[in-house]
């Protein structure tokens, strides 16, 4: 019913910029919280920040000052500009969405979308 469909990954250079996309669609009446996620290899899934519907913003102390998240709800999309990127920083990053489905039935969902390599070379 809902897809999350990432954009922007790819290579980048110690201290370089990448910006990730994400699109909501299907059927569904709101997006609550969306967020992004990484995982590095070995490592457990990691949220990197997330952006409610009134554009309110946290941020992992790893990131914080260097990504911005941000988010357009006309067209049920969020985006993470990632600068000053750190070989740390590789990883795949997920771009996750809790959503209300029908109005007349409040219950959420969560969902993710499959993902986007982030490499920063050293």
């Amino acid at each position: 019913q809902v897809q999350l469909a990432e954009s922007g990954g790819g290579l980048v250079q110690f201290g370089g910029s990448l910006r990730l996309s994400c699109a909501a669609s299907g059927r569904f009446f709101s997006i609550n919280v969306m967020a992004w996620y990484r995982q590095a290899p070995g490592k457990q899934r990691e949220l990197v920040a997330t952006v409610n519907s009134g554009g309110s913003t946290n941020y992992a102390d790893a990131v914080k000052g260097r990504f911005n998240i941000s988010r357009d709800n006309a067209k049920n999309t969020m985006s993470l500009q990632m600068n000053s990127l750190k070989p740390e920083d590789t990883a795949v990053y997920y771009c996750y969405a809790v959503v209300t489905l029908s109005e007349y039935a409040p219950t959420s969902f969560q969902y993710w979308g499959q993902g986007t390599q982030v490499t920063v070379s050293s």
